[in-house]
């Protein structure tokens, strides 16, 4: 029995598919977790950013949400742990597709 998380391979008919379609990926890949997965093949990935502020000398949390594509072949839910490449632009907010579910 496969696991929920697993990459099922008779199911992928999608193009946009890093892993069976024609996408390739290129550039940045982040790590972060899925705040909103309301569309079938879309979601928002949140990725926490620490950085330094020397005036204070202290250090600022911010995130970042970026739209990712969600391929058919990942179960991704709200809360997982994914990664995330830089792709060609999908759409007008998506230029980043999911590669795989941590």
């Amino acid at each position: 029995m496969a696991s929920k998380n697993s990459i099922d391979q008779t199911v992928c008919t999608d193009k946009n598919c890093p892993i069976h379609g024609s996408l390739s990926t290129r550039g940045s890949v982040k790590k972060g977790l899925v705040r909103s997965k309301k569309l079938a093949s879309m979601a928002v990935v949140e990725i926490p950013i620490l950085s330094k502020v020397k005036k204070y000398e202290r250090s600022a949390k911010r995130r970042s949400r970026i739209h990712v594509h969600v391929p058919s072949c990942l179960n991704v839910k709200e809360g997982d742990d994914v990664e995330i490449s830089e792709c060609k632009k999908i759409s007008k907010t998506k230029s980043f597709v999911v590669t795989k579910v941590l």
